[in-house]
């Protein structure tokens, strides 16, 4: 049996990426499902594996990592993975620092306001977010796929260059989130939707849907499987994002 343990719910973004980078891959793991929805991250055993009760969460051996940037690049280096992922020349190595450092409070945050506020604000709170609260939020999050696409892909295959790397990735998943909220943003835009096609197609299809498939069913199937717990300690964090403009995937 692998060694290797992580901690997921595949309905979160940064745990998607390390599914989908170590499936991609070939490397060995346990697969510890934790059903954010329904409290599994609060309870007391979790909290042994990781005080923050946050996932993802990668053990291996006595190494315990809670940051899925540094598991990503854990993986790469213990592995061996192939060169495109995290390449060796440090002029495209540092491109995909580049885009990661950026994303955290591009990508990463308004993907996640779109999804709090369209999609979970009515299963939290038993009704719609305001009108003019969701439109600020696409309109922002849309002005961040104008800046993604001029600055980082521009006219290249894949962010980095010629070859996927972790920055499409990340990238990906985090874009995804939105359309999971039923926002068309790939339809809105030929080439990031060109884009995608190509990220999919390098992770395979199969592997890609079979990845996807959680969060792109929440709204019809998954959010009913809210327990009160969850569902209160979301409403809080909900509440402190909306009103301090924090993010909270």
């Amino acid at each position: 049996m692998a060694e290797l343990k992580l901690y997921l719910d595949l309905r979160s973004q940064p745990c998607r990426f390390v599914y989908l980078f170590a499936k991609a891959n070939n490397i060995p793991f346990q697969h510890h499902e934790i059903k954010l929805f329904q409290g599994d991250h609060l309870t007391e055993e979790f909290e042994n594996v990781n005080p923050l009760r946050k996932v993802p969460v990668l053990k291996d051996g006595d190494l315990t990592l809670v940051e899925s940037m540094a598991m990503l690049r854990y993986l790469v280096q213990k592995y061996s993975t192939p060169d495109h992922w995290y390449s060796s020349d440090p002029q495209i190595r540092t491109r995909v620092d580049e885009y990661l450092a950026w994303q955290h409070t591009n990508t990463r945050l308004h993907s996640c306001r779109v999804f709090w506020v369209k999609c979970m604000t009515p299963a939290i709170m038993d009704e719609e977010a305001a009108p003019e609260k969701l439109d600020y939020v696409l309109a922002e999050f849309r002005e961040i796929m104008i800046q993604f696409e001029d600055k980082f892909l521009q006219e290249k295959p894949f962010l980095a260059g010629d070859e996927i790397s972790l920055a499409d990735l990340v990238a990906i998943v985090e874009i995804m989130q939105v359309t999971a909220s039923g926002v068309p943003i790939f339809e809105e835009r030929p080439k990031l939707e060109a884009w995608k096609q190509r990220v999919e197609e390098e992770l395979g299809s199969e592997l890609f849907r079979e990845a996807h498939e959680d969060i792109l069913n929440v709204q019809e199937q998954q959010l009913n499987l809210l327990t009160p717990e969850a569902k209160e300690q979301f409403k809080g964090r909900l509440r402190l994002f909306t009103n301090a403009g924090m993010w909270l995937c």
